[in-house]
């Protein structure tokens, strides 16, 4: 059986990831946006984002837009590269079931 990386593997960190796979290696999302597209609370959503940045997977920066702090993501080459590795062995899995 294929492993399956346990950190993308989670449902709501799937979803993160998918999310940001959608987006262009260079791009970014704001938190709130990301927040919104995913209909996540922002604990819930700050809480898997920490686990993926700290596997390597998501950069976070923060900047200031005016006055107010803004808080973009994206996703890493490291990030990318694993989300590939996973949809990979997902399909490998699918497959061997279906045989």
């Amino acid at each position: 059986m294929t492993d399956l990386d346990a950190v993308i593997h989670a449902p709501a960190r799937l979803r993160v990831v998918a999310t940001l796979a959608t987006l262009d290696p260079a791009d970014e999302i704001t938190f709130p946006k990301l927040q919104q597209v995913l209909g996540m609370t922002a604990g819930n959503l700050s809480t898997h984002l920490r686990k993926l940045e700290d596997a390597g997977y998501v950069r976070v920066s923060k900047a200031h837009a005016g006055r107010k702090p803004v808080t973009y993501l994206a996703l890493t080459s490291q990030g990318r590269r694993a989300f590939e590795d996973y949809t990979e062995a997902l399909t490998g899995l699918l497959k061997g079931a279906g045989a």
